[in-house]
């Protein structure tokens, strides 16, 4: 008797992130394990918390304050100087679009790091992932989110650490890998929907998510895994033009001079396979004729977002410090 054909076929894969089986299912490689927020981190002193931003989908966010020390003041001083307020960052974190969350040890761990070294009042986004929800859903979900933060702007949104604390003319946008794809693209949608009342300082992309079919520099010598994520682009948003998507391919956006920021910074691994890219991005964005600044920072022997693999690693403080001063700068 013939077995009947297995539906278990894998045609594709690309651990961490996706399995493709023959009869179109698709299938997450790692669930990310999630931390609750703390009220306030015993290291830092940063507190979290988690809070949901649209109903209807699910997507939340973890919002981070720093520790804010409270001085005492003679009653006929009090009330006289007004509450220094705190640079805004919105973050999104990487995974391919995949996998891993705003929740999960990686990221509360990070975000908790660098809100109590750069003195920050953070929201760090949870957009809905591939399988289950193909792009553009994490690029909705993310542009929900500013939307829900600039409800804060006048003091009167529901969350009062945005409402107390944040600082809505230093607003950053920050992510790494695919969160820093989110990252740009949401600069860029703010350019072309500035009614969406956000007025947009900085964005730092780490190790940012940007490809196309033609290899450059050092991809040349990682052909088998460039050809696995040649493929991946098509899978995760399978309503794409393809590789002339200025989503995944900026350098080739005629709007890029469009840009809405007034200033960027690209940070590279030597041995990331993006690094190249981030690289030619760099030199895109300067030469387009946008009107801001943009800086560029490379780890040398270091692979991709190895600071939340290896936050003890000697090149992870570097990095830090430089992402620490990019917030901190008085533009």
């Amino acid at each position: 008797m013939e077995a009947a054909p297995s539906n278990n076929e894998v045609v594709y894969e690309f651990p961490p992130f996706l399995r493709l089986y023959k009869d179109g299912r698709q299938e997450r490689i790692f669930v990310a394990k999630l931390v609750p927020p703390s009220i306030e981190d015993p290291k830092t002193g940063v507190s979290s918390k988690d809070v949901v931003i649209v109903r209807e989908t699910g997507v939340s966010s973890r919002l981070y304050l720093p520790k804010i020390t409270h001085h005492s003041q003679p009653p006929h001083q009090k009330n006289k100087k007004k509450k220094k307020k705190l640079p805004l960052l919105i973050y999104f974190h990487g995974g391919a679009f995949c996998i891993e969350s705003a929740f999960s040890p990686f990221y509360h761990n990070y975000i908790t790091s660098l809100v109590a070294e750069a003195n920050v009042v953070a929201v760090s986004v949870d957009y809905r992932l591939v399988p289950d929800h193909h792009l553009p859903v994490a690029y909705d979900d993310s542009w929900a989110s500013l939307q829900w933060v600039v409800s804060h702007s006048s003091g009167q949104g529901p969350e009062s650490w945005l409402n107390d604390h944040a600082d809505f003319d230093r607003v950053f946008l920050a992510g790494d890998s695919a969160g820093a794809n989110i990252s740009h693209n949401m600069a860029m949608r703010i350019a072309v929907q500035p009614s969406c009342g956000l007025k947009l300082l900085g964005v730092v992309l780490v190790h940012p998510y940007f490809w196309d079919l033609e290899p450059i520099g050092s991809e040349a010598k990682e052909m088998d895994k460039k050809e696995r994520m040649d493929k991946l682009w098509s899978i995760i948003y399978p309503s794409s033009t393809g590789y002339d998507d200025p989503f995944i391919n900026p350098m080739n956006d005629p709007k890029l001079s469009s840009l809405g920021c007034d200033w960027m910074l690209v940070c590279v691994a030597e041995k990331d396979i993006f690094r190249d890219r981030g690289w030619l991005y760099y030199e895109t964005l300067g030469k387009s004729g946008w009107g801001g600044v943009v800086e560029i920072m490379e780890s040398k022997g270091e692979d991709h977002v190895f600071h939340l693999f290896n936050p003890s690693s000697e090149k992870a403080p570097e990095l830090m410090k430089r992402v620490v001063s990019f917030l901190n700068q008085d533009k």
